[in-house]
């Protein structure tokens, strides 16, 4: 029965980690006890010198998610790959993943490939400086977040006056 279990790698090397792994598998011929070898990205949107920007963001550097059959072979092979540090478990025993924890990140994977999460979080009650449109410059105080448009609506005082603004991700930066 096979498993998802994570495999802890030296930060930046998750690429070249899951290259090497999936070739190791192929050449000792263990394509039926590790099935698939995941890096964990979500897509982000930036805006960048005016241009939207669409990048891949690894959610947990440094992880790999491996979905296979744990035995002593399996085990080896992994363990004894260039970059890989160990698993993630108690003791020197891997543990696996429950099905409801794989299944959340592999949606949230799934879900940023058709539409892209920003590469900033805002949070209500803080302050942001307006850096594109008709309040250039101006200041506010955010007042609602819709990530799932991507707009925010921002308190700006304008002659003396607080006046909610919408506006876009990309059109604030954080104070």
């Amino acid at each position: 029965m096979t498993n998802w279990y994570v495999v802890h790698t030296q930060t930046g090397s998750e690429n070249k980690v899951k290259k090497l792994l999936e070739a190791r598998i192929e050449s000792q011929g263990l394509k039926d006890l590790i099935t698939r070898v995941v890096i964990p990205t979500e897509q982000v949107s930036e805006i960048r010198a005016g241009k939207k920007r669409i990048s891949q963001r690894k959610f947990f550097p440094g992880y790999l998610l491996v979905e296979m059959e744990l035995n002593d072979k399996t085990y080896l092979l992994i363990k004894t790959t260039p970059g890989v540090t160990g698993f993630i478990g108690l003791g020197k025993k891997p543990m696996p993943l429950s099905q409801a924890e794989i299944d959340a990140i592999l949606k949230k994977s799934e879900e940023t490939q058709a539409k892209p999460s920003p590469k900033i979080i805002f949070d209500k009650g803080e302050q942001v400086r307006i850096t594109e449109g008709p309040f250039v410059n101006f200041s506010g105080t955010i007042e609602e977040i819709h990530p799932e448009r991507g707009k925010l609506k921002v308190s700006v005082s304008i002659f003396g006056r607080s006046t909610p603004v919408e506006l876009e991700y990309w059109q604030v930066e954080k104070v």
